[in-house]
């Protein structure tokens, strides 16, 4: 599997779920398009790119299980996240809800609109270990008040890679709610009509295995009129009918590079050559944790249901005066010089620390040991 992609052959990367990784037949569908667009910018930007936007757009709604009038492309979840929350009004007052495994991105998002009105971020705290999808579920819905306006919850986690059961803490939560989704497509099975939630923003470049840049953000026809993308361009006063202003806003927010989005199909495409790789990487991804834990005499901190492609393990306590080091933890500075390419995540409580595995198609098993073997080197005998 590893000759799709052209990662770097002396770097163990156990890191997909940060950035992604781009298959090189998709990278090189990318360049054909972006030498299509130079070949004469004006026509392409004015002429073609609406229906080719059309185009991806419809191959990725069948993917999602999503209405492609409901889908318009952003860079990023990050972006999608922060084009929801910036176009509704909150007043003192109001409480926005979301948990202490929010991505920090878009809980800094969350921080800001909430500074600009008077109104306050709610964080739910969701136990981690954590034994089952239900005890999740109820230290989300303990959060909400008569105040709540809005709920952020993730769909799959960034730094303890859970899978919240989302459609039923939507059920429950009775108040409007946008779902970061940035892991979930092409990581689980998606049915986003169905999930009842008011926005849905995802990323393309990651388990999707698009070109960076590739985002969606779903957002239901009731939101659809007050919800517009970050940057107002021409669609905002466009006196063009038979295109919903949703999508004449969000398709053109100024002159940018649209080949990522228009990449999308053919990364389905890639991916659809690999029937299982769902299931596959699930099941690497448990058999990693697994490896891991054995060698560090570590107990597994959730089911193994409630992962996808990714795994996080709570680590030794570090020394509160360990410095930072250039990828944040000290440890994952020493990984990388190992030529292991994992990372290190913080946890809320001091001295706390995760480590993030990512099952890809390139991974196996053996990874995972050089990985394990790696970290007792670095963690000292205390992990004997």
């Amino acid at each position: 599997m590893k000759h799709f992609w052209g990662l770097d052959p002396g770097v163990l990367f156990l890191n997909h779920g940060s950035f992604g990784a781009c298959p090189l037949p998709v990278l090189e569908a990318q360049q054909r398009w972006r030498e299509r667009m130079e070949r004469e910018p004006v026509r392409f930007f004015v002429h073609d790119l609406e229906e080719a936007l059309d185009a991806s757009r419809s191959a990725l709604a069948r993917f999602l299980g999503a209405g492609p009038r409901n889908l318009a492309f952003v860079p990023n979840a990050t972006a999608g996240v922060n084009a929801v929350l910036r176009s509704l009004d909150f007043r003192t007052g109001d409480e926005l809800l979301t948990t202490n495994h929010a991505y920090n991105a878009c809980r800094t998002t969350l921080d800001y609109v909430a500074s600009r009105c008077g109104a306050r971020v709610v964080v739910a705290t969701v136990p981690f270990p954590v034994r089952s999808p239900a005890e999740v579920v109820q230290s989300i819905v303990s959060g909400v008040t008569p105040r709540t306006r809005l709920a952020l919850i993730d769909h799959v986690t960034s730094p303890t890679a859970l899978i919240f059961p989302i459609a039923e803490i939507i059920s429950r939560l009775r108040v409007p709610v946008l779902v970061d989704g940035a892991h979930a497509p092409a990581m689980v099975p998606l049915a986003i009509e169905s999930l009842g939630a008011d926005w849905y923003t995802g990323n393309c470049h990651k388990w999707l295995c698009a070109p960076k840049g590739a985002g969606f953000l779903w957002v239901h026809p009731r939101h659809q009129a007050s919800t517009h993308p970050t940057s107002i361009s021409h669609g905002y006063n466009s006196a063009r009918t038979g295109r919903s202003r949703f999508l004449l806003e969000f398709d053109w927010t100024g002159t940018d590079d649209p080949t990522p989005a228009l990449c999308i199909p053919d990364a389905i495409r890639f991916l659809s050559q690999f029937p299982d790789w769902m299931q596959r990487n699930h099941a690497l991804a448990i058999e990693g944790r697994r490896i891991v834990c054995d060698a560090l005499s570590l107990s597994p901190p959730a089911p193994d249901d409630m992962l996808g492609s990714m795994a996080s393990l709570p680590l030794p306590d570090r020394a509160l005066d360990e410095p930072a080091g250039r990828y944040g933890e000290a440890l994952q500075d020493r990984l990388v010089a190992r030529g292991i390419q994992v990372p290190i995540v913080p946890w809320p409580q001091p001295g706390k620390r995760l480590v993030r595995i990512s099952a890809q198609l390139y991974n196996s098993p053996g990874d995972y040991a050089a990985l394990a073997s790696a970290l007792r080197a670095e963690l000292g005998p205390g992990t004997d």
